[in-house]
């Protein structure tokens, strides 16, 4: 194991409790799959600030679900250079690794906790066997459809907005000062 890295057996009831808080469409699930899946298919972590959590280029270890924390998500380029992409805290989802586990490709991004974070790792074959029931499927399509949107505001602000306007917009998106 990694330095710093704890591995927790398994969850408290404490923890399963605190997991379907965060992740409502966990307790849609018939609670056979769901309970089974994350006492025997996920490895429960806590992990310190700047611990790399997944590499680009490399399999996907599996779905993440934090309880706490948050995971800075980015790509990096071979001179050294880092773009964020975004970052998931408790209750959010990891586009990169469902997009991975989805297209059964290596990961094209890089996850890094920038604080404490405890998280589960839910198994590659878990997640596709969740990913069957309706409420996981509209939750993971609802965070791609935003992640689109997103995305494709983006591009029509850098194809059709000036630099200084695009600026400004960005500037007053924090704060007054």
């Amino acid at each position: 194991d990694r330095a710093g890295v704890r591995r927790m057996n398994r969850p408290a009831a404490a923890e399963l409790a605190e997991l379907l808080g965060l992740y409502p469409a966990l307790a849609q699930l018939p609670a056979t799959l769901r309970d089974s899946a994350l006492h025997e298919q996920a490895s429960w972590l806590e992990v310190p600030a700047g611990t790399m959590l997944f590499e680009e280029q490399a399999p996907c270890p599996g779905f993440p679900l934090l309880l706490a924390g948050e995971v800075r998500v980015a790509r990096g380029s071979a001179q050294g250079r880092s773009l964020e992409l975004y970052r998931v805290g408790p209750g959010e989802l990891c586009v990169v690794s469902a997009s991975c586990l989805f297209g059964q490709h290596p990961l094209s991004a890089h996850g890094e906790a920038t604080s404490p974070t405890r998280l589960a790792v839910l198994s590659p074959p878990a997640f596709d066997a969740w990913c069957t029931h309706e409420p996981i499927r509209r939750f993971v399509f609802g965070v791609f459809a935003d992640r689109l949107a997103d995305l494709m505001a983006l591009a029509e602000a850098v194809a059709f907005q000036r630099l200084d306007q695009r600026l400004a917009a960005a500037l007053l998106g924090h704060g007054e000062v």
